[in-house]
């Protein structure tokens, strides 16, 4: 049998119609826990999901759990259908169906964490407005080295605490005392590496690339609602803390591979401390898909919306077959070709 991996997608994956064609085909499978989420968050994630708009999908706090459920639906149709992994990860959010797959965390459970994380998240926008940005065809050091020189510039602070004409960030734009943050958030793979800051830090470090005035590098502005994955979600870690405490973590069926390390997690407290660390810490998705490949796995199957991890699959690891089951066609496809089993492993139960 194939050894096959589960990696499942974070924010920045969401479509209006996600997950819609599944719980049509399944009303069993996906569409019972699309129901069963409705029903927990008090309001019609569904519809959100299926019809939009756009603009409140895109919204932090209703797209954590969009990308959560619309995962754990893909998940429980491919658990009814195909054989179990030999590890698990997700990339940012997606740490969250990785350890529902895992057996660490009930279904429910990490659906009431993921809410409240966007929930969090999408507060620190309000006070520290913040920006991420994709930087292509430039190699990761050479990132870090730029994050290193721009982070804790000093911006000019105009009256009112806005930065004024010499700075770069726009109004709000710093990062409360006049000092602007750009930090690495995601090392997606070796032609991509995404950093996260201040608004002013993100756009220094954006004209700093430029001036290399190489036609290979490209810097792209993500369409994100707050700076993840950097220090200013230090106030979210700690808010947070609280929430992750309360909540029950079991020890993992299948090797986890947390992003903050790319190395396994083997116990449910260890699987905690992973998730409150990568709120302000980056994802080290390149190292993780090495990790999963260092563990023998053969194949990759992304679970949830679009095919983003697919493809950062195929690049860094073209001798690895990864297959999206993003809508019904792609789903059965890659039912059909890992061959039908007895899934033995976590179950989703709404």
């Amino acid at each position: 049998m194939t050894r096959t991996a589960f990696i499942f997608p974070g924010q920045g994956s969401q479509r209006v119609g996600m997950g819609r064609d599944l719980a049509e085909r399944y009303p069993e499978l996906a569409g019972s826990v699309f129901r069963a989420a409705d029903e927990l968050l008090g309001f019609e994630l569904s519809r959100l999901c299926w019809e939009g708009p756009a603009d409140e999908l895109r919204r932090t706090d209703i797209t954590q759990p969009a990308i959560f459920v619309t995962s754990m639906a893909a998940y429980r149709v491919w658990a009814a259908h195909a054989p179990r992994p030999v590890a698990v990860a997700g990339h940012s959010l997606g740490e969250y169906a990785a350890l529902v797959a895992a057996g660490v965390l009930d279904w429910t459970v990490a659906l009431g964490l993921v809410r409240r994380r966007g929930e969090l998240m999408a507060r620190v926008n309000e006070t520290t407005p913040g920006a991420m940005a994709a930087v292509m065809g430039l190699a990761a050091e050479s990132v870090e080295a730029l994050c290193s020189d721009l982070s804790g510039a000093v911006v000019d602070v105009g009256p009112g605490g806005d930065v004024g004409p010499g700075g770069d960030g726009g109004p709000g734009g710093d990062g409360g005392d006049g000092v602007d943050v750009v930090e690495v958030a995601n090392y997606n793979d070796d032609e991509q590496t995404v950093v996260s800051g201040t608004v002013g830090g993100v756009e220094a470090l954006s004209r700093a690339v430029r001036k290399k005035a190489d036609p290979a590098v490209k810097v792209v502005r993500l369409d994100v609602g707050a700076p993840f994955h950097c220090s200013l979600m230090r106030p979210v870690e700690e808010q947070f803390s609280a929430d992750l405490d309360a909540a029950a973590f079991a020890d993992p069926s299948v090797p986890v591979v947390a992003n903050v390390t790319a190395a396994p997690v083997w116990t449910g407290a260890a699987a905690r401390a992973a998730l409150q660390a990568q709120l302000a810490g980056s994802v080290r998705w390149r190292q993780s898909m090495r990790t999963l490949v260092d563990l023998g796995v053969e194949t990759f199957v992304e679970l949830g919306p679009g095919r983003v991890l697919s493809g950062l699959a195929r690049r860094s690891h073209p001798e690895v077959p990864c297959h999206p089951t993003s809508d019904v066609r792609r789903m059965e496809k890659a039912i059909g070709e890992l061959g039908a089993g007895e899934f033995v492993g976590a179950a989703v139960r709404p």
